[in-house]
């Protein structure tokens, strides 16, 4: 019986966990043997017990967990002391950029392990229950909204009162990904107005669906990769979005900033002077901040206040909704082992005429 373990994550940073007692049951039905860290959901409210009634095993230290699993469970790359303890030619599964997480992944390859990141999953239907940027962006674009309208400190939707009318806010989204689509459809629900815009062309009419109001950039192609992933754009079409942009902002109350481009510096989109534009008490809440942001003045967990406009920059806003954010994330891998799993092998086959297994094992040194 092959032993699935996952260990803690660095809790300052990251408090997302890689399995649920949801979880733990499709892995024992599947007939593997479950070992965690003691205390690994109690950040969350989940209790030791919890994990021990659907057969879970625990460990006193992270390094014993390691030490014992063949299949090891993340949420973010694993630390240097962390590797030392992960045995030869296991299996790692989790999300690893691999620009940023070089170094680590090449000493996890020279031990023989086998990594695979979700964030390097294709794009097909078949891959869709083990999608974890769509799942994690879904609600970040969520919560964005719903922080930035705790910040912005008024109102959102049109109310009537005796005493008078309250004007609904106008609410900006730059990027209409998974992020963006569901931050349109948050605000809308609220009673905001709506805008977003894109480079993909083809984003019009999801905007439009969820009742926003698209800006479209005259004469601009689609610049949309076979996977649906946004292009970076040209210097052309960056003026032109910029001009678009700069009279937009000053009559915006919340701009939601969630434009990237895969493996690459998130784009520069709200200029200073675009910022500087903006009515004080305005916010722009930059969910591109990991990449660099979208907007100029973002800055890792910090709010800047420039001429009373609030830049937002949350280096992980997942942590605020961590025991949802969990909750699907720990499905996405769950699924994932599933597609591993061989019924007719009785256990793990990395079958790499498997798209899905192929396109996201790391199989070579950086």
């Amino acid at each position: 019986m092959k032993i699935i373990g996952s260990v803690k994550e660095d809790l300052a940073s990251e408090k997302r966990v890689s399995v649920t007692p949801e979880t733990v049951k499709k892995l024992v039905d599947l007939n593997f043997s479950v070992v965690l860290e003691k205390k690994y959901g109690e950040h969350l409210g989940i209790a030791d017990e919890e994990y021990e009634k659907k057969g879970v095993s625990l460990e006193g230290s992270a390094k014993k967990v390691l030490e014992k699993s063949e299949i090891i469970l993340k949420v973010n790359c694993p630390s240097n002391d962390e590797i030392n303890s992960i045995k030869n030619k296991s299996i790692v599964i989790g999300q690893f950029e691999p620009i940023s997480n070089k170094e680590i992944i090449n000493k996890m390859i020279k031990k023989g392990v086998k990594i695979f990141s979700l964030n390097l999953l294709p794009r097909i239907t078949r891959a869709q229950s083990m999608d974890v940027l769509s799942s994690q962006a879904n609600l970040a674009g969520y919560r964005a909204v719903i922080e930035s309208i705790e910040k912005f400190g008024k109102a959102i939707p049109m109310m009537m009162t005796a005493a008078g009318t309250i004007t609904p806010a106008r609410v900006m989204v730059i990027g209409a990904g998974v992020a963006g689509l569901q931050a349109i459809a948050t605000a809308k629900r609220l009673g905001a107005i709506v805008s977003a815009t894109d480079v993909r062309t083809d984003a019009k009419e999801q905007v439009e669906s969820l009742g926003g109001k698209f800006l479209a950039v005259e004469g601009s192609e689609n610049l949309e990769t076979a996977d649906g992933y946004a292009k970076e754009a040209g210097e052309d079409f960056k003026r032109k979005q910029s001009e678009l942009l700069k009279s937009t902002v000053k009559k915006t109350d919340i701009v939601i900033c969630t434009a990237l481009v895969p493996g690459k510096k998130a784009p520069r989109i709200i200029s200073e002077e675009m910022v500087k534009s903006m009515k004080p008490g305005s916010i722009i809440y930059d969910l591109a901040v990991s990449q660099g942001g979208n907007s100029a003045f973002s800055e890792f967990d910090r709010v800047n206040i420039i001429n009373g406009v609030k830049i937002v920059g949350t280096k992980n806003i997942l942590n605020n909704l961590a025991l949802t954010a969990s909750s699907l994330y720990a499905k996405n891998l769950c699924n994932f082992v599933n597609n591993l799993y061989s019924k007719e092998k009785k256990g793990i086959y990395i079958n790499l005429e498997d798209e899905i297994i192929n396109e996201t094992l790391i199989k070579k040194e950086l």
